[in-house]
């Protein structure tokens, strides 16, 4: 006799084409987050704007890791447009083009908003394959799945068997009896996204952030060079006990733990466990989380809401930015007007640090850049650029750190900041910095560290 979870699968699959039939013209379309890209029932899609009579489609996504396949065709891609809750590579170039709209949020907000604002027609997810109890795990990337599900009239699930079954944690699978359409799909392997090469810079500011990190402390690491080199720092120390509760897992993290570096002994909330929302890197991550019990999936409600963070004592939280102006502004998003990357949970992590017994919300960044014409520009400025989107306000910020240094900034008068900063800005603009300082009320000619 047929198990009634299977005698619904096979009565719920059927061909990509066919699971997309009912998309009409001026639907919303969920596709899913980060590397999980629902590849079968895209071109499917793609299929059917082909013929002329879909438009107003609409595709959201969290960090768009893929061109919709629509949208690379000149007669359909007018057809498409897309909605990002982050931005990356992808979002970025289509945003050039007036392709794709940013949709500002605090990450731990998004379920809520969802739940509250939204509504999809469609949800095209990938999902692992059905287990015995009727259940398609999430995989990789949980953060506002459960909650789009929620807000979806139609739910198609995209079965890849190269996703890694990621436990939870909560809500990280849904049951084939609240499934519309189970597409079977060609099991295209996972992007990758390979550890960043560290630079001279990065291991400059690892080296001064490695001293805020301490046996017991609960780590948040971002994507790039230098949480890389901090995670290389990490495992070749004789730091003990640490905790890790990230928005992000990266391949760092399995260093880290493979090293025993963490074991989770003395968090307070998911101890011994490494909790996260979304996860992203090469294949050593995808094996190390498949259907580990260490590694707990939840949605970002949960692992980025500060009040969640601040359970754990000693979380070292660490995040890049693009600048820093003299008010201790931190922006993270873009440079000017000019869209770059969006809110994330680096105001989440801030807060939460800030709020954790010992904790420490730290921004890093290198002194300066070099600018599209080859000019090197400081990353401290005297004041952001118009249209600058900020990130974290000056009355958030906790410490700033760059290869010169860090400056803890909680408690410090708008003079006393504006000194710290330029403290740790490149020596080769520091004057210039005095100068602006200076002219802005925010620099005393005795240099005196006081009011």
């Amino acid at each position: 006799m047929t198990h009634p979870n299977r005698k619904l699968y096979l009565e719920k699959r059927v061909t990509a084409d066919e699971a997309v039939q009912n998309i009409q013209s001026g639907s919303r379309i969920y596709y899913g987050e980060f590397v999980l890209f629902p590849e079968a029932l895209d071109r499917a899609l793609a299929r059917k704007t082909a013929d002329g009579n879909l438009e107003n489609i609409t595709i959201e996504s969290v960090c768009l890791t893929r061109v919709p396949e629509a949208m690379k065709h000149d007669e359909t891609a007018p057809a498409l447009s897309v909605r990002d809750w982050h931005f990356g590579a992808v979002s970025r170039n289509l945003y050039a083009n007036d392709q794709c709209a940013y949709k500002p949020l605090t990450y731990h907000h998004g379920p809520r908003i969802i739940r509250k604002y939204e509504t999809y027609d469609a949800v095209f997810l990938p999902v692992c394959p059905m287990g015995p109890r009727g259940n398609f795990n999430f995989g990789l990337c949980n953060s506002l799945s459960s909650a789009v599900l929620d807000k979806a009239k139609t739910i198609i699930v995209e079965v890849n068997r190269n996703i890694p079954k990621c436990l939870g944690g909560n809500q990280e699978s849904i049951h084939i009896s609240r499934v519309t359409h189970v597409v079977e799909g060609e099991n295209p392997p996972l992007l990758e996204v390979p550890p960043a090469r560290p630079t001279d810079t990065d291991i400059m500011i690892a080296r001064h952030l490695m001293k805020e990190i301490g046996d017991g402390s609960c780590l948040q690491l971002g994507i790039g060079g230098l949480p890389n080199v901090i995670g290389e720092m990490i495992a070749d120390s004789d730091l003990k006990d640490l905790g890790l509760h990230t928005e992000m897992m990266v391949d760092s993290c399995v260093d880290l733990y493979e090293k025993g570096r963490i074991t989770g002994a003395r968090k307070v909330v998911d101890k011994y466990k490494m909790a996260y929302t979304f996860a992203m890197g090469t294949r050593k991550l995808y094996d190390f989380l498949d259907d580990n019990p260490v590694c707990a999936s939840y949605p970002v409600n949960y692992i980025n809401d500060p009040r969640i963070i601040a359970l754990n004592p000693k979380v070292v939280a660490i995040n890049n930015a693009l600048a820093v102006d003299l008010f201790s502004q931190v922006a993270s998003e873009s440079v000017g007007p000019r869209h770059i990357s969006g809110t994330g949970g680096q105001l989440d992590f801030i807060m939460g640090a800030f709020y954790s017994h010992g904790g420490k919300g730290i921004i890093a960044l290198s002194s300066t850049h070099t600018d599209r014409t080859g000019n090197r520009k400081s990353r401290i400025v005297p004041t952001l650029d118009p249209g600058t989107i900020v990130t974290v306000p000056r009355s958030m910020v906790h410490y700033v750190a760059t290869e010169f240094g860090i400056a803890q900034l909680k408690g410090k008068s708008t003079r006393q900041r504006a000194e710290a900063l330029i403290g740790i800005a490149h020596p080769g603009f520091r004057d210039e910095l005095i100068a602006e300082a200076e002219r802005m009320g925010l620099w005393k000619p005795s240099r005196s560290k006081g009011e």
